[in-house]
């Protein structure tokens, strides 16, 4: 029993921390943004752009918006914040297309996988008054479109901001807010670094899958059919990361090529090696290698950082020694 006389107060619902939020592109990330938005009583209003008809009436019948426009300019109307959830090579058309209908004062963000290309492409568009914080949540499955979302995401996950020099400092605070009520570790950092760092642990991991899994695809027929067959567990994640949105890929490559080059031109190197070692029998190398690749496994796993970046599944393979 408390020792006060005061009877209990029951705790107000927080307010909503945006008054409409509108949400560019309802795939994976957008759709699932709108899901912890509505969990976590984010905005008052959401609103969803989605290009297709087929998507909109996805969006419609699960009901992850408020509502759902054919037209980026009619989803920005009066809202405080406007996320781009569109591929990367999209950008530029659609800060162009919102860019008369957005309001002072409001927030434009972004999810996209490249940021130097993201600045480059809608900073210039944005009228003054209107604040730009881009930003890169790293979450995700090899699903995509509207129905591939779920409001736990993010949880656990790093989403990396990377603020122009001279952005407000208290819009910067609001989007890095929200993203931590989504569930998210929040961190910032400059575009070209975060473009050089995700070139290692993002671009080349999916590049070297789509070409493993291109490689299984040119055997001949009677192989495949066995490679698909007999695939362990190896080479079904290579296949799991090969099943990613080819379209949102293509413009990550394209947009971030001079990072992607420079780590493929290393990789190549270090595969040379790697050969020379099997081709001489050097097996102490082999093994030197191995171990240390296997203490950085560990590491990944210690951060909470393993399995398939769905939150609904095991934060940690815990048969991992």
């Amino acid at each position: 029993m408390s020792g006060s006389d005061e009877p209990a107060r029951a705790e107000a619902p927080q307010a909503p921390m945006f008054g409409k939020i509108a949400i560019l592109g309802v795939g994976l990330i957008g759709s699932s943004l709108a899901l912890a938005c509505r969990r976590h009583g984010l905005a008052g209003r959401l609103a969803g752009y989605a290009r297709s008809a087929g998507s909109r009436e996805v969006v419609e019948r699960l009901r992850l918006t408020d509502s759902v426009h054919g037209d980026p300019a009619e989803a920005v109307a009066d809202a405080d914040l406007v996320v781009l959830c569109v591929p990367v090579g999209a950008n530029a058309a659609v800060a162009e297309a919102i860019a008369p209908a957005l309001k002072p004062g409001a927030i434009v963000s972004d999810v996209g996988s490249v940021k130097q290309a993201v600045i480059r492409d809608v900073g210039p568009a944005l009228p003054e008054g209107v604040h730009f914080v881009p930003g890169h949540p790293i979450a995700g499955t090899e699903h995509s479109g509207p129905g591939a979302g779920f409001a736990d995401l993010f949880e656990e996950r790093y989403c990396v901001l990377t603020p122009p020099p001279g952005t407000d400092a208290a819009a910067v605070e609001r989007v890095a807010e929200l993203w931590r009520r989504c569930g998210a570790r929040v961190e910032t950092m400059e575009a070209a670094h975060h473009d050089k760092v995700l070139a290692m642990t993002s671009h080349l991991p999916h590049l070297i899958s789509y070409t493993i899994v291109g490689t299984a695809f040119d055997l001949a027929e009677s192989e495949r059919g066995e490679v698909v067959k007999f695939a362990a567990g190896g080479f079904r994640d290579f296949t799991r990361i090969a099943g990613s949105d080819p379209v949102m890929w293509r413009d990550i490559f394209l947009n971030n090529r001079e990072a992607v080059l420079e780590i493929l031109q290393r990789f190549g190197e270090d595969l040379s090696r790697l050969q020379r070692a099997i081709r001489w029998g050097e097996g102490e190398a082999l093994e030197d290698l191995f171990q240390r690749t296997r203490e950085i496994r560990r590491g990944v796993i210690q951060l909470g950082q393993a399995g398939t970046f769905d939150a609904r599944e095991a934060k940690k393979d815990e048969g991992e020694d």
